[in-house]
């Protein structure tokens, strides 16, 4: 086995040795050439070519083209040769040598075959992958796939350029990965240092947290030592006191007894017992126990911190694999609409990725428009997850592109159809009239049914085209009967009814069936002092209007109370005769204030938000999945159209005293129950 020169490949010698491999033309040229120069520039004379075996002309020159070494006398004659006299000529020294690579030319190859001495190798064989001769293509090759080697050569010339081509293509793309790779490693040696300096500092914040601690408890033993060291020397004073008073008495005593008459003991002898009896008395009210016990306990539960700290913190090694990466949004496009996605990180095996710092970019391209382009605004939240903000400008077929550190994420791109902005200035004349009495609130189905709650105690349900096709309940206050309907919702097929008069709702089937109803009369938790509407978030949370109670209660799905939004007192989070309930597209909660004509707004966790608007008894309201409101104005007799951000942008007028308003969840088109005039308008709107 050798190592070819050429390509660096080992190959095996085959069977008959090194001379029957295939002969390496450029090799043997380079060959040819190297011992040229070694001549040229040794110090030792070289032979003429040209001149007869025995001549000791040296050669003074050589003949790039005849490769052949010249003395002066074959010089002379080569330059009067007419053939001869337009060869390149160098002289035998480094400048020759180094031009030699670049003016001489390989001679001509001759066929090796017998009796094929004097032919030129002018073919090729593709069969053989050989160089042959003219007589070779009428003998042993006769038969194969033979071209002329100006031909073969063209072709793998062009194949050799293209190969070149690509080559330099890829060197361009492999010094670019490697610059990558190097401003990577730049980045491993910075997170490495950020990654040092982090855990660093958490300990030191844990060793300075933990010496705090330290010096805390000390500060309170040595508090606790002092105050029972402090109780139990009073106490120990004490006793020593009336010990000496004891023993001064009972001195005296002994002395009177040993030294008095009987005179001097019955003078002094009554004082001594009395003094005695009053300290003997004091020690009887008094405890002898020490009054503090000897116990200072300890009590530093290590054992859970131990094994807690043996696991802190984590190094991750992992990084975003963008074809792992998902992404969603949950709104459509729009003309002139914030469109937003949302992107999760994720690590080539699937798993969520809990770091930001990504380079994540989204574009929205228009197929039509001359491929217009709008770029996302991207928020980074830190926790591998991004938001893109994007608004089109154009409808129709676009392509969303997600990249994350410039490659693709999961489906992106990815085909998505750009709606036109409604228009609600073309509002005016309704498209549609259902006479019904005394409508007070409206909902449609899915399927396009139009329910509405009437004062009539009942709740009619038209078809599309305004034709009665049922009738649910009653008057009275039995399951699937009502007092006064003011507000209905639906959501698939089930309708939940806000029974005003009966205080209370209840939730039936689309058809009517009675399935459940929750609430009483009062003003407790889960009660209600008439209800007058109620709506379903995502999340199937119910959301009632309690009117008198001037309140809004959050339900689950089964009437189990969860929050209150109190709207009593003074302030723009107050609000007074609360009515119709409506949801953005962000979850939250627009309250129809009817008491201080304007809407206000509140957090799905209650938490005032901003008001907008000046509806003149705002009753009926709704809002279209761009964040538009329509509040129908029972003073005002008109409906109001508000934009995203509260400002009116149209009215329409003609309406008697309408209550509820409603939006078509296939297509948009707006319902009122127009109450005094007993009627259910729809008006289309142009998108």
């Amino acid at each position: 086995m050798f190592q070819c020169p050429i390509c660096e490949q080992n190959t095996n010698i085959p069977v008959g040795g090194a001379s029957v491999l295939p002969q390496n033309l450029h090799l043997g040229f380079e060959v040819e050439v190297a011992g040229y120069m070694s001549k040229m520039t040794s110090n030792s004379d070289v032979a003429c070519d040209q001149c007869a075996e025995g001549s000791s002309d040296p050669a003074v020159v050589f003949c790039c083209a005849c490769h052949h070494f010249l003395c002066a006398f074959c010089l002379e004659h080569h330059k009067r040769n007419r053939m001869w006299s337009k060869h390149k000529i160098v002289g035998l020294d480094q400048e020759g040598a180094r031009q030699l690579h670049t003016t001489m030319k390989p001679r001509d190859h001759y066929c090796s075959q017998p009796n094929h001495e004097d032919n030129k190798l002018n073919f090729y064989c593709e069969t053989c992958s050989l160089l042959v001769c003219l007589h070779c293509t009428t003998g042993t090759h006769k038969s194969h796939s033979v071209k002329e080697i100006s031909t073969v050569a063209k072709t793998q010339q062009m194949e050799m350029t293209g190969a070149l081509e690509d080559a330099k293509e890829v060197v361009t793309k492999l010094t670019g990965a490697i610059d990558e790779n190097k401003r990577m490693i730049e980045q491993v040696e910075i997170s490495s240092r950020n990654a040092f300096l982090a855990i660093n500092q958490a300990f030191e914040i844990l060793q300075q947290t933990l010496e705090e601690r330290k010096q805390t408890l000390l500060s309170e033993l040595e508090a606790i030592t002092l105050s029972k060291s402090t109780a139990l020397t009073l106490q120990k004073e004490q006793f020593e006191k009336m010990v000496g008073d004891i023993g001064h008495y009972t001195d005296t005593a002994s002395q009177i007894l040993q030294t008095h008459t009987d005179h001097g003991i019955v003078a002094l002898g009554g004082l001594i017992p009395t003094e005695l009896q009053a300290t003997l008395k004091r020690v009887q009210t008094i405890s002898l126990t020490p009054n503090q016990h000897s116990n200072i306990s300890v009590s530093v539960k290590t054992d859970d911190l131990i094994r807690q700290l043996s696991k802190l913190g984590s190094i991750f090694d992992f990084y975003p694999s963008p074809s792992s990466c998902t992404w969603m949004s949950t709104s459509a496009a729009k003309v002139g609409t914030r469109y937003h996605v949302k992107v999760q990180s994720k690590t080539s095996k699937g798993e969520e990725y809990p770091h930001g710092g990504v380079e994540v970019k989204g574009e929205m391209r228009s197929k039509t428009h001359n491929g217009a382009v709008v770029y996302g605004e991207v928020e980074d939240h830190r926790d591998g997850t991004y938001t893109i903000t994007l608004t089109p400008q154009t409808a129709g077929p676009h392509q969303l592109l997600i990249t994350m550190d410039g490659q693709h994420v999961q489906n992106s791109p990815n085909d998505l159809d750009v709606r036109p902005k409604r228009d609600y200035h073309t509002l005016c004349n309704a498209q549609q009239v259902i006479q019904c009495y005394s409508p007070l609130c409206v909902a449609i189905h899915d399927n396009g049914d139009i329910y509405v709650g009437s004062y009539d105690h009942c709740i009619y349900v038209f078809d599309q085209t305004g034709q009665l096709k049922n009738t649910i309940g009653s008057r009275g206050s039995g399951d699937g009967q009502f007092s006064y309907p003011y507000g209905i919702s639906i959501k698939g097929d089930v309708l939940y009814v806000a029974d005003t008069g009966n205080h209370r709702v209840q939730k039936l089937t689309s058809s009517g069936k009675f399935l459940h109803k929750f609430g009483q009369e009062g003003s407790g938790q889960g009660q209600f002092n008439s209800p007058v509407a109620v709506i379903i978030d995502s999340n199937n949370k119910l959301i009632v209007s309690d009117f008198y109670n001037h309140r809004i209660q959050i339900f689950n799905e089964n009437g189990g109370w969860l929050l209150t939004i109190d709207g009593k007192g003074s302030g723009n989070h107050c609000f007074q005769s609360l009515w119709g309930l409506a949801l953005d597209p962000q979850g939250n909660i627009h309250v129809a204030a009817y008491g201080s004509n304007t809407i206000k707004v509140f957090s799905k966790e209650g938490v005032y938000v901003r008001m907008y608007g000046d509806p003149n008894g705002p009753r009926g309201l709704a809002i279209d999945g761009e964040g538009y409101s329509l509040v129908s104005e029972f003073g005002g007799h008109c409906l109001s159209i508000y934009d995203p951000e509260g400002n009116k942008i149209h009215t329409v007028g003609n309406l008697k005293y309408p209550h509820g308003t409603a939006l078509d969840p296939r297509d948009g088109s707006v319902f009122i129950a127009n109450y005094g005039a007993k009627t259910v308008l729809k008006y289309c709107v142009n998108i």
